[in-house]
């Protein structure tokens, strides 16, 4: 299963790395590859759901408790996302967590495979990981927090593309209420989410009510942050942090 589970993390990572890039320079990509990149993530968070969860259990407790698991989470968006028409933005987030998620499993399993481990810093203790192990585990760890703070960002802008894409026809209205309803949870389970929010909140609050702005902007904005919070009141709050495992928190 450990090998099952990275393998999808490649599958995801070469296969989104292939369809952004002919994004990006206008050549007009393969839905092929963006279907491929979804498949890799429904293997990896379908192992880790199973591991985390065990086989389903038709009661509500089971019901609960997979609802409330982050995995579960980006499993069923996942698969949202397979079934819908592409977006590209909506693999970046997946693309972030397999980066990670490939450095470190490259690291703990196969360099140990292939490169030649340290002598040991202590007599008769443990031998010391390859040089190039080292450096990979220290920029994984430097890098992290960042990444995820970039993930919580464009999880933001992919609910403004979808939301202005169901406006003008490009994506399924059903695509902004499936994500907003994911994003609500994100914001109840991780703190990165929240800082993104927290910050977005803060500029926009300095343009509407700043010098010059006009009256009705500063009602249309009351009028959307009072809707959103009596929507986003009410939802599963998890009694503890969900584990990581396809992606961390």
């Amino acid at each position: 299963q450990h090998y099952l589970w990275a393998g999808g993390h490649f599958i995801l990572l070469i296969s989104s790395l292939k369809y952004l890039t002919s994004w990006l320079l206008f050549r007009g990509p393969s839905p092929w590859w963006y279907k491929t990149s979804f498949l890799g993530a429904l293997m990896s968070y379908a192992i880790v759901c199973y591991k985390s969860l065990g086989g389903i259990q038709p009661n509500p407790a089971f019901v609960k408790r997979a609802l409330l698991d982050e995995n579960v989470q980006y499993f069923a968006l996942a698969a949202f996302w397979w079934s819908s028409k592409p977006i590209a933005v909506a693999l970046l987030p997946y693309a972030i967590f397999s980066l990670f998620h490939a450095l470190s499993f490259t690291r703990s399993t196969l360099m140990p495979r292939f490169l030649p481990s340290g002598p040991p810093q202590t007599a008769g203790g443990p031998p010391t990981p390859h040089p190039l192990a080292k450096k990979l585990q220290l920029w994984v760890k430097a890098n992290y927090d960042t990444a995820m703070k970039a993930v919580a960002f464009i999880e933001l802008l992919i609910m403004a593309r979808v939301l202005f894409g169901a406006l003008l026809l490009r994506n399924s209205i059903l695509s902004p209420i499936v994500y907003a309803h994911f994003l609500r949870q994100r914001y109840y389970q991780s703190v990165f989410t929240r800082t993104a929010i927290e910050y977005v909140n803060g500029r926009v609050e300095g343009y509407v009510r700043g010098p010059g702005a006009h009256p009705v902007a500063v009602q249309v904005w009351d009028k959307f942050k009072f809707g959103i919070s009596k929507w986003a009141g009410s939802t599963l709050a998890p009694q503890q942090p969900a584990a990581a495992g396809a992606r961390a928190q």
